[in-house]
């Protein structure tokens, strides 16, 4: 039986495998999910090969809330004999090769578990000799090409792995589907990182030039100490931020930053309108997703970019309902927008929602 393997983070397993479940029967593809809680991945098992390339050709990582890869997996091999576990992963890629697509790029992978973590290091060493043996199969091109398929191989444990690949469109670039990013010394909160991986994953080159334009406006609302701020006065915004604690001294020196200690609920920008509104507060996800409303319907802001908090059950159901509601309130107005929402490798437990006016 093929199989869709969906990365995700730990303790998110269920509510990756409700979401693949709903997004494949949409499509018309049905099966069912298998999957350990804080596994850091979950199989969603289809009846045939046919249905499960389908749903890689179709279902794009970057749609998704919760997968952080998808890859069409088509070998599970266990008991690996650790003298070669070369020769049965290369049969595995094998049995795939197609006259339409050849392989450009390969990921050795592993889950983003301390057990995964482990195996980092084994993975990056084994890249190497199965790539070129790959290559010498005529299974993998000799240049790195990623507007080709990808082949997946991803461990579970040294003597376990499942071989499979993904397509170019609907991959996400990443291994292991995380998007690392260096930690600004000059920022003032790691949750800088949760915007800046927004932006760069979240938004096209077209959408950060037109919404990140030059003397741009911005309001951030709960910004202490001033982690979001930092990305938008580094991108050459003018920022109320606002909060009732204090923002970061530097911030303040930048001559970019007015600094309002209100409520974010009630608070209006100074001058009418904004280009960008963003927020990682605290509060109730449908209570937020409503002020965001709030703001985009009445013209107080062009874009926004914000979190919704996620409660520890039925986070599924929690963020569909609230963006759901949102969408609704967007169509009333005129112009489109485009709606995304992911739960992103910097984010905690939350997800992370762009909307931005075409």
């Amino acid at each position: 039986m093929t199989s869709i393997l969906a990365y995700c983070r730990p303790g998110y397993e269920a509510d990756t495998a409700q979401e693949i479940t709903e997004r494949a029967a949409i499509l018309g593809i049905y099966g069912y999910c298998t999957f350990d809680s804080g596994q850091g991945f979950i199989n969603f098992k289809v009846q045939n090969h046919t249905d499960a390339d389908r749903l890689g050709l179709e279902l794009r990582v970057s749609s998704t809330i919760f997968a952080r890869q998808l890859i069409v997996a088509v070998a599970e091999l266990e008991d690996l004999d650790t003298a070669d576990r070369i020769s049965p992963i290369v049969e595995a890629v094998a049995s795939f090769r197609s006259d339409h697509w050849q392989n450009g790029l390969l990921f050795v992978e592993h889950a983003d578990t301390e057990e995964g973590k482990d195996l980092a290091k084994f993975c990056r060493k084994f890249a190497v000799p199965l790539r070129q043996s790959l290559r010498k199969h005529r299974l993998l091109t000799f240049k790195e090409k990623p507007e080709l398929r990808a082949v997946h191989v991803f461990f579970c444990r040294t003597d376990k792995a499942l071989v499979g690949y993904s397509y170019p469109d609907c991959r996400s670039e990443f291994a292991n589907g995380i998007c690392r990013l260096k930690f600004p010394s000059s920022a003032p909160s790691r949750s800088t990182l949760k915007l800046e991986e927004a932006i760069l994953t979240m938004l096209t080159a077209a959408q950060q030039q037109s919404v990140f334009r030059a003397g741009g406006r911005a309001v951030d609302l709960g910004a202490c100490p001033g982690g979001w701020t930092y990305q938008l006065v580094q991108r050459g915004q003018f920022v109320e931020a606002v909060d009732n604690g204090s923002i970061d001294d530097a911030l303040m020196a930048s001559g970019q930053v007015e600094h309002f200690a209100a409520d974010g609920f009630t608070y209006r920008p100074q001058f009418g309108r904004v280009d960008l509104l963003v927020c990682d507060m605290i509060e109730q996800p449908e209570r937020v997703a409503k002020l965001m409303g709030d703001w985009l319907v009445k013209g107080w802001a062009e874009h926004a970019i914000f979190n919704l908090k996620l409660p520890m059950k039925r986070r599924y159901e929690t963020v569909t309902t609230a963006i759901d509601g949102l969408q609704k309130r967007l169509q009333n107005i005129s112009g489109n927008f485009n709606l995304n929402h992911r739960h992103l490798y910097h984010d905690r437990d939350e997800i992370t929602v762009t909307v931005i006016r075409q």
